[in-house]
C-alpha cells in the first residue's frame, strides 16, 4: 500500500472513538449477561423472536445476519433453558418454527438493552447518507486489517459456540 499520509492526531481520534465503542459494547454485554445469565447472542435471538417467531432456522439466520449453524447453536442453548421452543411449521411439516416461550418473554421484559439493540438504535438514528458512508468506510477498515474473510459471527460470540 502507499505511504501513510494521515495526520497522527486524526488517527488518534479514530482510535479513541473505536476504543470507546468497543468498551461500551463490552460493558453492555457484561451488564446484560450479569442480569440475565445469557450471552449477547442469546439475548439478541430472544429479542428477534419476541418481535416475531421464526418460520425456519434459515429465516432466523437471515434476521441475525449470520449463518444457520451459528444461530442453531444459540437456539439449542435457549431451548435447553426453556426460553424458546421448536415447533413443526403449520404450513410446511419439513420446517421447524422457532418461538419464544412465556419464560423467554418474561426474561426479555426485565433485561437491560442489549449490545445489538443499542447499536441498531444508533445506526437507524443516523441520516441515510451518513450510515451508507459509515458502512462503506468500516468495510474498507476491515479489508485493510485483513479481516474481510473472517466470519461475521454474532457480537462477542466464538465461532458457532453460542455461549
Amino acid at each position: 500500500m502507499g505511504t501513510n499520509t494521515n495526520p497522527p492526531e486524526v488517527v488518534g481520534r479514530a482510535l479513541v472513538s473505536i476504543r470507546r465503542l468497543v468498551r461500551t459494547l463490552r460493558t453492555t454485554a457484561v451488564s446484560v449477561e450479569r442480569e440475565t445469565g445469557l450471552s449477547t447472542a442469546q439475548t439478541f435471538v430472544l429479542q428477534l423472536l419476541l418481535e416475531a417467531p421464526a418460520e425456519s432456522m434459515n429465516e432466523l439466520a437471515e434476521r441475525t445476519s449470520t449463518d444457520q449453524s451459528s444461530v442453531s447453536v444459540v437456539v439449542s442453548r435457549l431451548e435447553a433453558k426453556g426460553l424458546v421452543a421448536r415447533l413443526t411449521s403449520a404450513t410446511d411439516a419439513r420446517r421447524t418454527q422457532v418461538v419464544i416461550t412465556n419464560a423467554g418473554i418474561a426474561l426479555m421484559h426485565r433485561k437491560p438493552p442489549t449490545v445489538q439493540e443499542r447499536l441498531t438504535r444508533a445506526l437507524t438514528g443516523m441520516p441515510p447518507s451518513s450510515l451508507e458512508l459509515l458502512a462503506s468506510e468500516l468495510n474498507k477498515l476491515v479489508a485493510l486489517m485483513g479481516a474481510d474473510e473472517e466470519p461475521a459471527t454474532l457480537i462477542f460470540e466464538d465461532d458457532a459456540t453460542g455461549s
